[in-house]
């Protein structure tokens, strides 16, 4: 026999953002469904690093450690990175940004995606607020007196007073609630592997601009590195199926030998890139977060951070109509987080898409510009403080949740 569950808002989406969306929520309270096609989170695998990996900025730790993550985190493992290095392989531009600089003890940390949704799942699993279902795929949404309802595969039915898509770029709720979004492919691909380097990484990340595209180091604890390769397709098409040996060749040489020799410690992978963004974060008890909502180019490592940070405005804009008595799930309550951070998040999109096109552009004038628009910033702290700030989520219209409580994060 099918059963009903009710609760106050449903979440579909058990990634990063959903998860830490629906811990923001039952914080206040609040009770959540999450809805997760996904089985439950693997255990933690001590000995291996998961493939893909994101840079957390002090905002999205901030967050974390508000919602009593980030301690869960670094007692497994994350990685600091105190300083960032970012150079054009097409003219001498270069700039570093150092956390001691700015008064930091970091710039952010990286954390494997695999861990900080265990870590989150493990999280939720003892809040008596939340109802987690696994391996369930939403099949009906619909909308009746002011009531979210959606329906499961297997016949359970799930009301609340919203509905919130956090089930990513491919967003089931997005073409359920009729949100038409403006997409397009970069004509590209990430590579993504774990590699280890002759020369240690000193918790810096580095990020080398090539003109098929940008090539990223990241430091992992166990002193190895995660590469994000964003090149054009015919080169991503090649890339995963070389011989090892090959393939390091490739790579170090790519990488202008920065660490020395390099090599794969495990398997490559390609993943397509593309930009999105949704005409609208809201429809009728529906509203979208992270990737549902917009997608960027990850030559910044921002795409997590701005996921991050809808939840937080969300679970704050929803928690403070619940506290004044106002319905949650109203459209004048959507359309005010709708506000918040869309403007925000299509800022950083068009940045992010302009710096893609201008460090693929080859011409020789533009290079020699763009190489002293970075040896100029490099040497103009005050600059560089600001840029930092921003990257670093210590600036701009920041949820109370990404802002540090009676202490900073660790």
């Amino acid at each position: 026999m099918a059963t009903r569950i009710d609760c106050e808002v449903i979440v579909i989406g058990g990634g990063m953002v959903g998860a830490t969306l629906t811990a923001a929520l039952a914080r206040s309270g609040m009770e959540v469904a999450l809805i997760d096609r996904a089985p439950p989170p693997p255990a933690f695998d001590a000995e291996h690093y998961g493939l893909r990996v994101s840079a957390l900025n002090r905002a999205s730790e901030y967050l974390l450690d508000n919602l009593g993550i980030w301690s869960e985190l670094l007692a497994r493992r994350v990685s600091p990175f105190r300083r960032m290095e970012v150079w054009d392989a097409l003219s001498d531009g270069y700039i570093c940004f150092d956390s001691a600089d700015i008064g930091e003890p970091h710039l952010g940390h990286i954390v494997e995606n695999d861990l900080l949704t265990r870590v989150l799942h493990s999280h939720l699993a003892h809040i008596t607020t939340v109802t987690l279902r696994y391996h369930s795929e939403p099949v009906r949404f619909h909308v009746h007196a002011g009531i979210a309802a959606l329906e499961l595969a297997d016949g359970e039915l799930i009301r609340g007073g919203m509905l919130v898509g956090a089930d990513g770029a491919r967003s089931w709720v997005r073409q359920a609630a009729g949100i038409r979004e403006r997409a397009a492919s970069y004509a590209q691909c990430a590579i993504v592997a774990e590699v280890r380097s002759e020369q240690p990484h000193r918790q810096t990340a580095r990020q080398r601009f090539l003109g098929t595209g940008p090539l990223a180091f990241l430091p992992l604890a166990n002193g190895n590195c995660s590469i994000v390769w964003s090149c054009d397709e015919p080169l991503a098409e090649e890339l995963p199926g070389l011989d090892p040996a090959v393939f390091a060749q490739r790579l170090g040489e790519a990488f202008g030998w920065r660490l020395g020799a390099v090599a794969p410690a495990g398997p490559v992978r390609a993943f397509p890139l593309a930009r999105a963004h949704a005409e609208s974060y809201v429809a009728d008890r529906c509203v979208l977060v992270g990737d549902a909502a917009h997608t960027v180019h990850p030559l910044a490592g921002q795409g997590v951070n701005l996921g991050l940070a809808d939840a937080a405005a969300l679970a704050q804009v929803v928690a403070e109509a619940r506290g004044t008595g106002r319905d949650p799930g109203s459209p004048r309550v959507l359309r005010s987080y709708e506000r918040w951070r869309k403007g925000e998040n299509l800022l950083m999109l068009g940045a992010l898409d302009g710096m893609q096109k201008l460090f693929a552009r080859r011409e020789p004038w533009l290079c020699w510009l763009r190489g002293a628009g970075l040896r100029i910033t490099d040497h103009n702290p005050l600059l560089k403080r600001q840029l930092a700030s921003r990257a670093m989520g210590l600036s701009g219209d920041l949820p109370t949740l990404a802002r540090p409580a009676s202490r900073p994060a660790a």
